[in-house]
């Protein structure tokens, strides 16, 4: 009797039962084994992931490299084109389309409207003697050199004073004041001036009260936080209807384009004694920006803030707006974001080469056309026909390789879950095709959320969900103002006193407030020229 007998009997069937078992056993390992390699393989891209974040370069500059990125939709380009803006390295908001000056030592030089002050220097009276003939030398010009100078904050206490009158003769008439002027904050210290400061310094600045405090201090007042939190409030609660006023204009927009991002809020019934909250932004297109706080991120965020809007939502793949797209029963349609499906294949770069590189190649060249629209300044209809005539082609080529590449990867590897996103949103991402006025990206929502982004980094948290909604009032002002090249101090000390006196918000947006003061320069200029 062998040993294999001895182990599993002589009787067939149980022979045939055991090898049953041990081929299941056997697939059951095989197939263990194969989530062990992948999820071994994307530990490893992981960490490759996370080791380029903290030593690697942060942009996703493509490079060419012989044999990459010349597939028959990669039209090839004259000269080497810089990648395009994606999600992570969106122009900053403030200096977007802004032409760099010359630097003179490092120094930006200085803007022609801030103020000059000239201190002249004069040769001593015995050296303006001339030398050969003894006679006084003639000025016949200067020599000017600029320095820029710095004056520090100053903090100066306003008097309103009333004077009081009464009748001698009638003290029984009593005493007559003038009536206190309208201030933001009826029985407060602080002067619109101070307020708009507060604001702007946390808000654009992202400096938290406790340093604003810490800085009112060097200049000899303290103010505690619990106050300057107060002043916060009541400018948040001035300016709501603000919001509200810029809120319709958005609704009115052919176009909005949307994200979130997530925030921390204090909660003292949740685990660590925080909680996740999230800050929707839409940006429409005549330059504006709402935020909108929601304890989660659930599809009734977008829903009720968009309400009955109709017409293009330009947003990432999030499965919340998916509802409300079905919802919007074809009246509200999806536009996708290119950057999102380019950072996608360039992340897949280390694991797919080839095929990863093609497709940023492609989608690059999408770019160039979006570049070339920008600099020609086209308008929709011409920016359409160049899309149709360029982009189109492209895109058309593009869609059977992606699906014959789709069959190549692991679904959950990085170049398949690149492939699936594109092709999941592949009516969504050549929407743009259709309509001049749409753009390729996401990235105007992603811009305006970056002052969040760099802000949380520093306040850490909101203190309370009404926190949380104060927050997303003020982020809409300077939102606002950054997109309409407004000055926020000066838009907010000016509004803050206006509100204070019963204008009407829907007049104060920045959009309207930008247009009034040209319209009043324009008229004084007019004036003055007659």
């Amino acid at each position: 009797m062998t040993a294999t007998s001895e182990v599993l009997g002589d009787d067939p069937v149980q022979l045939r039962a055991r090898i049953g078992e041990l081929a299941t056993d056997l697939a059951k390992e095989r197939q263990e084994k194969a989530k062990l390699l992948e999820t071994n393989e994307q530990l490893k891209l992981l960490v490759a992931q996370f080791r380029h974040m903290i030593h690697g370069r942060r942009s996703e500059r493509f490079v060419d490299q012989p044999g990459q990125g010349k597939l028959a939709f990669a039209v090839e380009e004259a000269s080497p084109m810089p990648a395009p803006p994606h999600v992570g390295e969106a122009p900053d908001e403030e200096h977007e389309g802004e032409q760099k000056p010359p630097r003179t030592r490092g120094v930006r030089r200085q803007r022609s409207d801030l103020p000059r002050v000239r201190t002249v220097i004069e040769l001593p009276e015995a050296e303006r003697m001339c030398g050969c003939c003894k006679l006084p030398m003639q000025p016949i010009g200067e020599t000017v050199t600029e320095e820029l100078d710095y004056q520090p904050a100053v903090l100066q206490v306003r008097e309103i004073v009333r004077i009081k009158y009464a009748c001698k003769a009638h003290e029984e008439a009593g005493v007559a004041v003038p009536a206190m002027p309208a201030r933001p904050i009826a029985k407060g210290v602080a002067g619109p001036s101070l307020i708009a400061q507060v604001v702007v310094s946390k808000y654009k600045d992202h400096l938290p009260l406790y340093r604003q405090n810490k800085i009112f201090a060097r200049f000899g007042v303290d103010i505690p936080e619990s106050t300057l939190c107060d002043w916060i409030k009541d400018a948040a609660h001035l300016l709501m209807l603000v919001v509200a006023a810029i809120r319709l204009s958005i609704l009115r927009s052919c176009c909005i384009n949307s994200d979130d991002t997530g925030i921390l809020v204090q909660d003292k019934t949740q685990q660590g004694g925080s909680k996740k909250s999230f800050l929707w932004v839409y940006v429409g297109d005549q330059g504006e920006v709402v935020f909108d706080f929601t304890a989660g991120r659930t599809r009734d965020g977008p829903r009720n803030w968009l309400g009955d809007f109709r017409g293009y939502l330009q947003a990432d793949a999030y499965s919340g707006y998916d509802a409300v797209f079905r919802e919007g029963k074809g009246g509200l349609v999806e536009v996708g974001c290119m950057a999102h499906a380019r950072r996608k294949f360039f992340e897949s770069i280390p694991t797919a080469k080839q095929a990863a590189t093609d497709a940023v190649a492609a989608i690059r060249v999408l770019y160039a056309v979006e570049r070339e629209a920008k600099e020609l300044g086209l308008a929709p209809d011409q920016l359409k026909a160049l899309r149709q005539e360029r982009s189109k082609p492209i895109l058309e080529q593009m869609l059977p390789w992606l699906n014959a590449q789709k069959s190549v990867f692991l679904p959950k590897s990085p170049m398949g879950k690149a492939i699936g996103y594109a092709l999941n949103q592949w009516a969504a991402l050549i929407c743009y095709l259709d309509d001049g006025r749409l753009s390729i990206d996401n990235n105007a929502a992603e811009r305006a959320l970056r002052p969040v982004a760099v802000g949380r980094k520093n306040w850490l948290f909101a203190g309370s969900a009404e926190g949380g909604k104060r927050a997303a009032v003020l982020y809409s002002i300077i939102g606002s103002c950054a997109l309409q090249d407004v000055e926020p101090w000066a838009y907010l000390k000016d509004v803050l006193q206006r509100l204070a006196e019963g204008e009407k918000p829907e007049t104060l947006t920045p959009r309207l407030w930008k247009a009034a003061r040209q319209t009043v320069t324009v008229t004084a200029g007019a004036v003055t020229a007659n």
